[in-house]
């Protein structure tokens, strides 16, 4: 965990999706995102990675104005740039081609040296069967840690 403590979970990702690799990328933020992420103001509901000219994109990531911004304040939905190497790229616009497969953001965090990163898996959807055994799942864990407080 970071220095400031700042981690922002996207708890739908692993319910919605099966991830598989996962990787952590840094994020081209103006001067008010930084301060609203600082005071954990972001939110993941919507947000998806897309590629434009080769570049990765993250999109429906909601970041709140800063409240002691100024005229400079930022868009809270606007596209963020993400910065992986030209390798990571490469692998994940090849796997994106294929057929169900997507990149979803599953953490905001502050590093130890203050940027800001994302942890972004490559994802492919899963079967309402899947889901429902994952719910059973987890109904059987708490069923067992209640009988085992008591």
């Amino acid at each position: 965990m970071s220095k400031q403590g700042i981690e922002i979970k996207n708890k739908k990702a692993s319910f919605l999706f099966e991830l598989s690799d996962v990787f952590t990328a840094g994020v081209q933020l103006t001067g008010t995102e930084i301060k609203s992420i600082r005071q954990g103001k972001a939110n993941f509901t919507d947000a998806y990675c897309i590629f434009k000219n080769s570049e990765l994109f993250i999109k429906g990531l909601h970041i709140s104005e800063y409240s002691h911004g100024n005229l400079n304040n930022h868009d809270p939905k606007r596209e963020r740039k993400l910065l992986l190497t030209r390798r990571e790229l490469t692998k994940l616009e090849g796997k994106t081609k294929e057929k169900g497969y997507s990149i979803v953001p599953t953490k905001l965090f502050i590093s130890e040296n203050g940027y800001a990163k994302i942890e972004i898996a490559l994802a492919k959807g899963k079967r309402q069967k899947d889901k429902r055994e994952d719910i059973k799942k987890k109904d059987i864990k708490r069923d067992l840690d209640r009988q085992m407080n008591y």
